[in-house]
């Protein structure tokens, strides 16, 4: 008999305290978002991510862990998730960045990853990086009530696969809460219907990973930047979402996911006093 996962159901009252990490994370990416320009090295981030999040009352989730010696990961062009910030990394024009960002506040995680270009980026690229973006929320979206966990990863690759991106495999979304990394581990691709149950209180990060060739991977001698084995540039794409009785709730989302999810003709769980503050 297989082995169940235990997952963390969290009460509205531990949600909300994941709202606040989470809302670190999301006023954390939107410095790094204006920060990014030709000329500025990951490492200048990284210094920019931590100021933002100390700045908070936060810590930041990365920092330390498994023995990862930065605040931020910062992927850039073929390298598709955990690069290390690097002085000597500078950004030039027509790169692409993902920034993968975690913020701890009283115990409780907030996790998010955004793809930005760096300068003029060939339209290809852009077109890969809004194509992330928009399988993220299909996935967040498809995280509803009394739903199968597959739901969210078939969600995902029903909006990639005809437009001809590759699905990293191996890497992808996890259960979040009291740990940034918890079970369930949520896969871009496969069946709906199948996978735990979808109940209140489970929080997922959900992160679409894409490739503009081929899907497969590596990994760098410095064991943490996974490359793609092609050389094709990548996209990576995530936020932290809770399942709630009225619908889905994106922890790491300034407004909740209201203006995207009303977009997708989907109601947003985010309480009605709840705010970006």
């Amino acid at each position: 008999m297989a082995r169940r996962e235990h997952v963390q159901i969290k009460t509205d009252g531990e949600i909300a305290k994941m709202r606040v990490a989470g809302l670190v994370v999301a006023r954390t990416l939107a410095k790094l978002r204006a920060a990014v320009e030709p000329g500025v090295s990951t490492a200048d981030l990284d210094a920019v991510a931590e100021k933002a999040i100390r700045d908070e009352g936060a810590i930041p989730s990365f920092k330390g862990y498994q023995g990862f010696p930065a605040t931020i990961c910062t992927s850039v062009n073929n390298e598709v998730v955990h690069a290390i910030p690097q002085r000597k990394r500078v950004l030039r024009e027509g790169d692409l960045i993902s920034i993968d960002c975690g913020a701890i506040v009283n115990g409780w995680h907030g996790d998010a990853a955004i793809t930005v270009p760096v300068g003029a980026v060939a339209q290809n690229l852009l077109e890969m990086t809004e194509a992330c973006e928009q399988a993220l929320w299909r996935g967040l979206a498809a995280a509803q009530l009394g739903g199968k966990l597959t739901d969210i990863s078939a969600a995902v690759e029903r909006y990639v696969h005809p437009l001809g991106y590759g699905i990293v495999d191996h890497y992808g979304g996890h259960g979040i809460g009291t740990e940034m990394h918890q079970p369930p581990h949520v896969l871009n691709h496969g069946r709906p219907g199948r996978g735990i149950r979808l109940v209140e209180g489970v929080a997922l990060a959900i992160e679409p990973m894409i490739t503009l060739g081929r899907p497969d991977t590596a990994v760098l001698d410095d064991d943490w930047t996974v490359v793609t084995t092609d050389g094709s540039f990548a996209a990576h794409t995530e936020h932290t979402v809770a399942v709630t009785s009225r619908g889905p709730w994106v922890l790491t989302e300034l407004d909740g996911g209201v203006a995207k999810f009303a977009e997708l003709g989907v109601a947003c769980g985010q309480p009605a006093q709840s705010s970006a503050a």
